[in-house]
């Protein structure tokens, strides 16, 4: 059941969070924080994303507030560093802010910048990192299939522990899985899961070797066990650039799975400037443990009045949706 939207809008908070670097294209993420039964709960679609879509993350967030969610296995999570598409110069001060971190997930493939760039990157988080640390690549879509085939073979120097969803469609996925088999690196699919109408496709496709899964794109952590659970392949829990309250949701998530093979992206409280509680890891781990904002912080991070607005309205088109 759909709680009243009267219930969410009580404890409703609209923040906006600075970043210490910009990140998918943010300098400063927005988000909703409401209180359920159950505790805080995070709503953050990004603020391209149309009501339709938008509505599966508020999903989520109630149910995440308002329902008991599956017993952990685990107390702590293993995370990993997130290096943004900065310059080469600038990725020691990046990781830098990732305590204890083994692995790192790089982006590449950015607008505007070319395949030396990501090179360039991911070669300077290698030294960094060392030959017993683990890097990670993430395109998020931004390849064609002969692209992401090059980009591949030039980066595969760096001992890939996996290329993350590297084109667009499935078809894609699958075409550039059979190229590269022989270079061993894994395709992992994101994009292709959480915004995906069929997020089993990849699978039957047989177009990745693992799925990235977030908790607030796929509608909840019992629909992304379900989906991870008919999938039959790996999952790695990342994040959607969330305050400490979606983490906490995130960190629920990969408490839950019967099986974690990989570092999480859940470690990414160290991309902000400023949170409602610091849920940046520790020892290279975050705990499974419910977020209480600060007070204090909420008051410090509040969005302006126009931006609360938008959001609220917002908030309550995606309610409709879940009660028709």
């Amino acid at each position: 059941m759909t709680p009243p939207l009267a219930d969410l809008l009580d404890t409703a908070r609209v923040l906006a969070l600075p970043m210490n670097t910009r990140f998918r294209g943010v300098d400063v993420r927005e988000v909703v924080l409401f209180e359920g039964p159950q505790g805080w709960a995070e709503f953050s679609p990004f603020v391209e994303y149309p009501d339709a879509e938008a509505a599966t993350w508020l999903a989520a967030a109630v149910d995440f507030a308002w329902n008991e969610q599956p017993a952990p296995l685990r107390t702590r999570i293993p995370v990993n560093a997130t290096v943004p598409a900065v310059a080469a110069e600038d990725v020691a001060a990046v990781l830098a802010r990732f305590d204890g971190c083994r692995t790192a997930k790089v982006k590449v493939a950015e607008r505007g910048q070319r395949l030396a760039d990501d090179i360039a990157r991911v070669r300077a988080v290698r030294e960094r990192m060392g030959p017993e640390g683990r890097v990670r690549i993430d395109a998020n879509a931004g390849w064609n299939v002969d692209e992401a085939e090059h980009a591949v073979h030039a980066l595969a120097e760096f001992d890939l522990e996996y290329v993350e969803q590297p084109c667009a469609t499935v078809d894609e996925l699958a075409e550039l899985r059979r190229r590269v088999k022989h270079r061993g690196i894994p395709i992992a699919a994101d994009e292709s899961i959480r915004k995906a109408e069929d997020p089993l496709a990849v699978a039957r496709a047989r177009a990745a070797d693992l799925i990235v899964i977030k908790a607030q794109p796929l509608g909840g952590i019992r629909r992304a066990l379900d989906i991870v659970a008919r999938a039959g392949l790996p999952a790695v829990v990342s994040s959607a650039l969330d305050s400490a309250v979606g983490l906490a949701q995130g960190a629920a998530l990969a408490a839950s799975l019967p099986a974690l093979d990989f570092d999480c992206g859940l470690g990414t409280a160290s991309l902000f400037a400023d949170d409602v509680a610091d849920a940046r890891p520790v020892g290279g781990t975050v705990p499974v443990t419910r977020v209480v904002p600060d007070a204090t912080a909420l008051a410090r991070l509040e969005a302006p009045a126009a931006r609360r607005e938008w959001w609220l309205e917002r908030l309550t088109r995606c309610h409709a949706r879940l009660e028709s």
